[in-house]
């Protein structure tokens, strides 16, 4: 310490008085002077503070704000969100570094420095490995996953217009196979993951709704779709996730202003006829000439193009109304939408109705409610005239209308066809239609029971209402049989499942683990009734003015539950090295009473290789990790309420003295269980340069105890037993591939995913070697589930223009030849090599961005199915059904006239007894297809122009759906339900041409 010397000291005042007297006389003299001083003071302080608080906006790439991004102090919990102008204020010291993130979007990184302002353009991210999904009962960042999943934005589901999000997802992630086997608005697809691994039982995948097994939703409010394909992944609903589980997650407000979005879309469709056309009157005269000896000119009189009556351009229409915000403490999400489709076919449409609220609130910094409330109501008009059928095989000699303009009742007078229908006529009475309400309400509550340990319970009630009806008028041909009859049938479903879980999360040092346990409960009920009538006036469809019954009404109520524990342990190592365990029991009420309990379990690892030090400045390989899993899981849908108990049904066969009495149906099986699936994964995840994105999976799975209902000789007094049998394997490779093609103004981004699979039986019970012989697809040992068995085509005899079939013979010494047959009967029964499952499947995707202006192109494709073209029996018949009309030869094709001709059809024969077209490869035709499944070109109007309008974003754009496909199918539409591969008197695929117009306030 210094020491002052007392006449220092003294010296020291002296000045210190002189210093105060000036400062004095300077204040009192000179404010101008102590103003512009005192500025700089406060200046100088400022620059000196911690503290300081930055503001700026936050954009994409169109200078559009972004709604809810995050902007967080980088290694702190402090942060904050950007309201619906895209701006944020943030108090952070001049060495923060702030971190600007979004979900879809590359995180970026900035020092605060002497910066008080920091605008910022975040870009889309090709890569969504940053991002935080939900995966089983919890959420975690992909790049931290050690599974194989897919994740599908909503965004990329609205391309393509339709309230199914099972049609939606056709084509966007790899082995997951969407097939639809209609084009009606009605009807719905089937999702297929990782090939087909049941015989009797469900190979849908589970739906996860808002982390509850099912729920309802409506696409437009779906967030994102997380697809989990593999053990690890499907661990903690293992049970019941042998087929996949898909993860719907909806929309939820975001903190801030308030933001109200309408978003509307209008067009029309028209049905898609593909390589397929139909005889006019004279192409079929000239036709049948050849073989058919009745003819009359006066047949050419009319000229009825029923294609054309039948089917039609429909209407598309859609609304959606959304409103979101909230604050730190609550939050809220609230959507309408109304949709109605008018389908292809004449009288057949879809209108819906759908109202959603979601709402979370924290009553406290320990406590959180959150609020799930979704109705769906549905109306569904059929065609109720047999009009499909009709508009492939009626005659264009017979006239639609009489000379007044009514439709003609073809029942009477000359008609032409065979089965003497008009559906014009029919479609003036007869009725078709259902009613749906479907109400789904979640309550989930999160309580922090300490710091790392959270307590929840959610729950969910879904209550379901259905009705159909329809009327068959007296006046008509197929309600005059019982002068008028009526169906109506009701049923109710409800479902209640209580989820309670246990979670416990904490990190010690570069060491995290996270321990999950849960209980669940879930309860299902359902009733219905039906009623038939008949003796009803005309046009009158009240079941009171009817004199009696076709069938004596029936009904009845259901009941099953499943009850759950499960564990969870998932375990990461300085943020390199992850493992994850889990262990499922459930119990079921829909098997045997000596084996209700399923136990399965999973394991997965990943090692995230970029994190470590020989990879970490790697400029070219930016991200890898190599991933791996094992686990079993189960299978308990597809099969009734009580497949393991004894049934009798009500039999008119079985009554005494009037009263009904009962015959056994289903013999008791005890030992019924779950089926189980074993599965091995291993994959990898590559990221280039930042602009090139690579997942590649490689899978094994074995399907075995596969529940089968097995038919039982009639003397046995039961129709059949379920049972567990079999074993079925698929195994395949999938790819995902995202690049970034370029990235300045002009932008391109391309999506490409592929999946193989193989599908082969590997056992089926008793010894048996066939499940269903004689099928056309019997399930055999060593081959695909899918394969099929029939008589192989040879083509024709270029001699007498007479079909051929292979027949294969073996000799003395057991050695096979090969020789051909015109005798159907005697030609070998094969299995072909050819199945309806496809070799590969997959989508392309390309996304174009300039300036304000964007388009993007989608394709889908399958390829390597067969499908077997039933429709061709009808109308490809070589003179058989001389009173249907024809199909137009395809191209290449040819039909034989004279000796010597190479012909792909025999000669015509009037009502001919070969039976050229029964059941063999002749039908079976390559189902293989290139789909433009959608084009939309968009434009954003500019920030400048809104902003006058106080309007946030306006995006207008036209789009088109299922515009071309590439297929050498002869069928109007390649694509069928790929499990049964039949196109039969198909409704074909529609295509749609939309303009719709986005605004957000």
């Amino acid at each position: 310490m210094k020491t002052i010397l007392p006449n220092k000291a003294k010296h020291y005042c002296k000045v210190g008085k002189v210093l105060l007297l000036a400062t004095a006389i300077q204040l009192t003299t000179n404010t101008q002077s102590m103003a512009f001083k005192r500025s700089a003071f406060i200046s100088e302080l400022r620059n000196n503070s911690q503290f300081v608080t930055i503001k700026g906006k936050i954009t994409d790439k169109n200078g559009q704000p972004i709604i809810g991004a995050s902007v967080m102090i980088k290694g702190s919990q402090i942060g904050s969100l950007s309201d619906a102008n895209g701006d944020y204020s943030i108090n952070a010291e001049r060495t923060s570094i702030l971190v600007f993130s979004y979900i879809g979007f590359t995180p970026k990184e900035i020092t605060v420095g002497g910066q008080t302002t920091i605008n910022v353009e975040l870009e889309e991210s090709s890569t969504s490995l940053g991002e935080v999904v939900v995966v089983g009962y919890s959420t975690k960042k992909q790049s931290e996953i050690s599974s194989s999943i897919s994740v599908v934005t909503g965004d990329k589901l609205r391309d393509v217009t339709s309230n199914e999000v099972s049609s939606l997802l056709q084509g966007r992630a790899p082995g997951v196979v969407v097939s639809t086997a209609s084009g009606s608005p009605t009807s719905g697809s089937s999702i297929i993951v990782r090939g087909t691994g049941s015989i009797n039982a469900s190979t849908a995948p589970l739906i996860v709704v808002d982390g509850n097994i099912g729920g309802n939703y409506n696409p437009t409010d779906v967030e994102t779709i997380t697809i989990l394909k593999d053990a690890a992944a499907t661990g903690l609903y293992g049970s019941r996730a042998a087929n996949g589980v898909i993860i719907i997650t909806t929309k939820t407000g975001k903190s801030g202003k308030s933001v109200v979005s309408y978003n509307t879309t209008m067009g029309f469709t028209e049905a898609s006829t593909g390589n397929f056309s139909l005889m006019n009157s004279q192409e079929l005269y000239d036709y049948q000439s050849k073989f058919y000896s009745g003819l009359t000119p006066e047949r050419l009189n009319n000229n009825t193009d029923w294609w054309d009556l039948g089917f039609r351009k429909g209407m598309v229409n859609t609304h959606t109304l959304s409103a979101s915000g909230g604050s730190e403490k609550s939050t809220f999400y609230l959507s309408g939408n109304y949709y109605k489709e008018e389908g292809t076919l004449i009288h057949n449409d879809k209108t819906g109705y759908n109202l959603r609220g979601n709402f979370t609130q924290k009553l406290s910094d320990k406590f959180k409610i959150s609020s799930f409330l979704n109705g769906i109501f549905i109306n569904d008009v059929y065609n109720a005239g047999g009009t499909l059928y009709d508009s492939y095989v009626n005659m264009p000699f017979d006239p639609a209308y009489n000379p007044d303009g009514t439709p003609i009742d073809a029942r009477y007078g000359t008609w032409y066809g065979r089965d003497r229908d008009n559906f014009l006529h029919t479609l003036q009475y007869n009725t078709s239609r259902a009613k749906s309400f479907n109400v789904s309400a979640d309550i989930n509550l999160d309580y922090n029971v300490l710091k790392n340990l959270t307590l929840s319970s959610y729950n969910r009630g879904n209550l379901v209402n259905y009705r159909s009806d329809s009327f068959n008028d007296k006046r008509t041909k197929s309600g005059a049989t019982n002068n008028g009859t009526a169906y109506a049938s009701n049923s109710y479903n409800n479902t209640f499942l209580t989820s309670n879980r246990l979670r416990y999360s904490n990190n010690f040092g570069k060491h995290s683990l996270a321990v999950l346990a849960v209980g669940e409960i879930e309860q299902g009920y359902s009733e219905s009734l039906s009623a038939n009538v008949k003796n009803l006036p005309a046009g009158r469809d009240a079941f009171s003015t009817a004199t009696d019954i076709v069938t004596n009404p029936s009904g009845g109520n259901d009941t099953y539950q499943f009850s759950k524990y499960l564990g969870q342990v998932d375990y990461s190592f300085n943020e390199k090295y992850y493992a994850v365990a889990s262990y499922v029991s459930e119990y079921s009420s829909r098997f045997g009473s000596n084996k209700p309990n399923g136990n399965f379990y999973q394991l997965g690892a990943s090692w995230i290789a970029s994190n470590e030090d020989f990879l970490k400045n790697n400029k070219a390989i930016t991200f890898l990790k190599l991933r791996s899993s094992y686990g079993t899981t189960g299978n308990a849908y597809g099969i009734g309420y009580y497949a393991a108990l004894g049934l009798y049904s009500i039999s008119s066969g079985a009554s005494y003295a009037g009263l009904p009495g009962a015959a056994p149906s289903q013999k008791a099986n005890p030992d019924l269980t779950w089926e189980k699936s074993k599965s091995a994964n291993i994959g990898v995840d590559i990221t280039l340069f930042k602009r090139i994105d690579l997942s590649v999976d490689a899978y094994h799975k074995e399907a075995a105890s596969l529940l089968f209902f097995r038919p039982l000789p009639a003397t046995t007094g039961y129709s059949g037993v379920y049972e567990n049998v079999g074993n079925v394997r698929n195994r395949g490779i999938e790819f995902n591939l995202t690049t970034k093609n370029f990235v300045k103004d002009f932008k391109w981004e391309t999506n490409l995913n592929m999946a193989f699979n193989r599908n082969k039986v590997l056992e089926v019970n008793q010894g048996r070697t066939e499940v269903s012989t004689g099928a056309r697809q019997p399930i055999a040992v060593g081959h695909d589930m899918d394969e099929w068995f029939m008589p192989v085509w040879s083509g024709v005899d270029p001699a007498t223009g007479s079909p051929l079939w292979e027949n294969r013979v073996k000799d003395a010494d057991g050695k096979e030849f090969l020789t051909y047959t015109t005798n159907y009967n005697a030609a070998s029964r094969l299995y072909t090599g050819k199945s309806s499952a496809p070799k590969f499947t997959g989508g392309l995707t390309n996304d174009f961005t300039y300036k304000n202006f964007t388009l993007s192109t989608f394709f889908n494709f399958v390829y390597g199915n067969y499908v077997y073209n039933d429709s061709r029996f009808f109308f490809d018949s070589d003179g058989l059904y001389e009173s249907y009309n024809q199909m137009n030869l395809a191209k290449g094709w040819s039909r034989w006239e004279k000796p010597g001709d190479l012909a792909t059809h025999p000669k015509p024969v009037h009502g001919r007894a070969d039976n050229s077209n029964a059941t063999s490869t002749r039908y079976l035709e390559n189902g293989s297809y290139l789909r433009l499944r959608n084009v939309t070109l968009g434009y954003n109007l500019p920030t400048a122009w809104l902003n006058k309008a106080k309007v946030n974003k306006v995006r207008i754009f036209i789009s088109g759906d299922n515009l071309w496909t590439l297929t050498k199918f002869t069928g109007t539409d390649p694509e069928v339900e790929l499990g049964d591969g039949v196109s039969s008197i198909k409704y074909p695929i529609s295509k749609k041409f939309l303009f719709g117009v986005n605004i957000s306030l």
